[in-house]
């Protein structure tokens, strides 16, 4: 783990950097398209460096991910025809049943399929490329998506405004425990995903 305590370390440390915001625009914008971090690390380390930009992160957050988000839904849109027989000849389990099974949930839970992926630790990558693939109605998921995507920054933010002290002493004291929970989050919103369809 001491590996993991230096990463959070020099992720800490981009609170006291001129990029920090830039660097959590990258990533907000990457993890709702294709890449498996999430951008909650670094806003946590931006908003527990300077608490008074709390507002100022997280909305930097949300836009970046609902912008990703956009480009995850043009590549499920634009991509799929092209690798639909792959996926429906190499992929296992994946078949045409499957497939129809998932397009009529999305036809009948369209809002709320994107906004709890948006909101929880559902993989939101996975809902924005699929929800292009489905062709759910454009301004409904973006609906979705800024508010699953705000509720979920602007919450973590604000409880890091009113009580950042106390939860960084806690990070500090319980690292190991913090990241086996997050990690079980994160496996627990894929477990999740992979049931729900």
């Amino acid at each position: 783990m001491k590996w993991l305590r230096r990463l959070y370390d020099w992720v800490l440390s981009w609170a006291n950097s001129p990029y920090g915001a830039w660097a959590l625009a990258v990533l907000a914008f990457a993890e709702s398209s294709f890449f498996p971090i999430p951008p909650d690390v670094l806003l946590i380390a931006l908003c527990l460096g300077d608490r008074m930009k709390w507002l100022y992160f997280a909305g930097i957050c949300t836009l970046a991910s609902v912008v990703g988000g956009v480009a995850g839904y043009g590549i499920g849109w634009g991509v799929w025809a092209a690798v639909d027989q792959f996926f429906f000849g190499y992929v296992p389990g994946f078949s045409h049943e499957t497939f129809e099974t998932v397009r009529a949930l999305y036809e009948q839970y369209n809002f709320w399929i994107v906004f709890l992926a948006a909101f929880t630790p559902i993989p939101y990558k996975v809902i924005t490329i699929t929800a292009g693939v489905f062709g759910v109605h454009f301004p409904l998921f973006l609906i979705a998506s800024v508010v699953g995507r705000s509720a979920r920054f602007f919450l973590v933010a604000g409880l890091l405004f009113w009580f950042g002290e106390p939860v960084r002493d806690f990070i500090d004291r319980r690292f190991n425990l913090v990241t086996v929970v997050f990690a079980v989050l994160l496996i627990g919103g894929f477990l999740a995903l992979k049931y729900a369809m």
